[in-house]
């Protein structure tokens, strides 16, 4: 009896160190960016100068203030982009804070025609968009959200549709396709990626039809959430008809 629990425990204190092994090879495994390596990614707020701006804006997808000390506003503004950082930072895809002192490296501000403090503008890919949204931390981070949002998402469930509304928030116009293929709509997701979220609904009940207010598919939905509007479109499914439909949408 005292040799077969001598053999059991033997045996669970082996597989127990084989999994320890197992998840320590698994991390060191993880292949290490070279953004990860140039850059402390903490969650907090990135300070860049001259000689890692490029780099910082090649490699992460960077929301940057340009701001001089004596300025008020930048100085009512940092407290608020420091509450949003680590909230920012934990995204599926990270949006990196960061900061440049463009008193202190002025040829970095002119390099990007930075005319005003303080500049907001978000770099993706290297390429950047001028940031006019609201300041306060919530609100910018559902803003920012838009910016590394897919550019259609996939809902399978009435559920799913109300959380995608509901995370939207009221800052953008939000079109939903019902029972329209996602092929339809996705170079105008693409083209118009940062004035509105665009969605595609491949499951939904009849509740969901009343809701909205439609009574045949394919219906696309655009709903304005800030004005409580709603308008439906049921085709022509043609490029140029459709361009035309979100466009005079987003004119609301």
């Amino acid at each position: 009896m005292a040799s077969s629990l001598l053999w059991i425990y033997s045996f669970f204190s082996s597989f127990r160190l084989l999994l320890l092994l197992y998840f320590a090879l698994i991390l060191l495994s993880r292949p290490i960016s070279a953004a990860e390596n140039q850059f402390k990614l903490d969650g907090k707020v990135l300070e860049l100068d001259d000689s890692n701006f490029d780099a910082a804006i090649s490699n992460l997808i960077i929301f940057s203030w340009i701001f001089m000390l004596p300025c008020g506003h930048c100085k009512r503004l940092a407290p608020e982009l420091d509450k949003a950082a680590p909230i920012l930072a934990g995204l599926k895809q990270p949006i990196v804070v960061a900061k440049v002192d463009a008193d202190k490296y002025r040829k970095l501000g002119s390099k990007h025609d930075i005319d005003g403090y303080p500049t907001l503008k978000i770099f993706m890919h290297g390429v950047a968009t001028e940031y006019y949204g609201p300041r306060k931390a919530d609100l910018l981070v559902r803003f920012l959200t838009k910016f590394v949002a897919p550019d259609v998402s996939i809902l399978n469930s009435d559920s799913a549709i109300r959380d995608f509304i509901e995370a939207a928030g009221t800052n953008f116009p939000i079109f939903i396709g019902f029972g329209l293929n996602e092929s339809v709509i996705s170079d105008l997701g693409v083209k118009y990626k940062k004035k509105a979220w665009f969605s595609v609904a491949k499951d939904f009940s009849d509740d969901i039809m009343s809701l909205y207010d439609f009574d045949k598919v394919p219906a696309l939905v655009a709903i304005h959430p800030a004005y409580n509007e709603e308008s439906i479109f049921y085709g022509p499914y043609e490029e140029k008809f459709l361009e035309d439909y979100i466009k005079q949408s987003l004119l609301l």
